[in-house]
């Protein structure tokens, strides 16, 4: 573990802002990084804003794929971090203007929060945050 680190750091804020299952070789990084922070026991939360909300619709990351990564689709990495304990949040706002009305979320899918919430993580010297 990296000496500079405090121990005053609870938790982790990921917020996917350019991530885009368009470019699907982008889509699998924000996952390995949230399910090696619920590894260190930190408390993880993975923010779904503009289109990668789109990864939330049941049968999406089913159907991306990642040669990088091995040729595992995008919904095995996220599966993977939510088993670790890494929770996941939707904007609302992105999902009522980005997917189809009345179209089903993937069960991993914990709840919605906005942008107030994550701003309130990036002031909280508890929590560390990323962007992608």
């Amino acid at each position: 573990m990296l000496e500079s680190m405090t121990h005053e750091r609870t938790g982790l804020a990921i917020l996917l802002w350019a991530v885009d299952p368009e470019q699907p070789e982008r889509c699998a990084t924000p996952f390995f990084h949230a399910a090696t922070a619920a590894a260190m026991d930190l408390h993880v939360e993975v923010y779904f804003s503009s289109r990668s909300v789109q990864l939330l619709q049941l049968g999406v990351a089913e159907k991306l794929r990642t040669i990088e990564q091995g040729g595992e689709t995008i919904a095995h990495f996220m599966r993977e971090a939510h088993r670790a304990g890494v929770r996941f949040l939707a904007c609302s706002s992105s999902v009522q203007g980005l997917l189809p009305y009345g179209c089903k979320l993937i069960a991993e899918v914990d709840g919605f929060a906005g942008a107030g919430t994550f701003v309130a993580r990036t002031i909280d010297p508890a929590w560390a945050t990323l962007v992608f």
